[in-house]
């Protein structure tokens, strides 16, 4: 997208389908590369000024100090539509995905896993099971 932003900036019959708030949000990642990009957000863009969320006050505090590096990246990559400024605030954390959990009232199994029952043809399972134990046995 933000290869996109680049090439709408630039022509003039796009400046009028995209605003200059789309142009910025999709440009960030460009601006700010890829391992940036994925611990910040951002958000939206208001008078010139373009809200940015990061991931904690460490993290605000650190791109405050590159906040002048990120606008020139920026206006290369878009020249009209740069923001005048960027404001970095703490974003609500986000919960990371989580794993299924099993359903209410479900006993987990008291005998461990059998690899045989990943099988579902119940001919085919008892050949295995019945080659297994002959090649335990030997």
């Amino acid at each position: 997208m933000e290869r996109a932003a680049r090439l709408f900036s630039k022509l003039p019959s796009a400046r009028g389908v995209l605003t200059p708030e789309q142009l910025v949000l999709a440009a960030w990642p460009a601006a700010v590369g890829p391992r940036l990009a994925t611990r910040t957000r951002a958000v939206m863009m208001h008078n010139g000024r373009l809200l940015v969320e990061v991931e904690d006050e460490l993290w605000r505090r650190n791109l405050s100090g590159l906040r002048n590096q990120i606008l020139h990246n920026l206006a290369d990559l878009l020249e009209s539509a740069t923001p005048a400024e960027i404001e970095f605030r703490v974003g609500i954390p986000r919960r990371p995905p989580r794993r299924a959990e099993s359903p209410m009232g479900a006993q987990p199994s008291s005998r461990p896993q059998d690899e045989a029952d990943a099988i579902a043809d119940p001919g085919l399972r008892r050949v295995y099971i019945n080659s297994r134990r002959k090649a335990r046995a030997s």
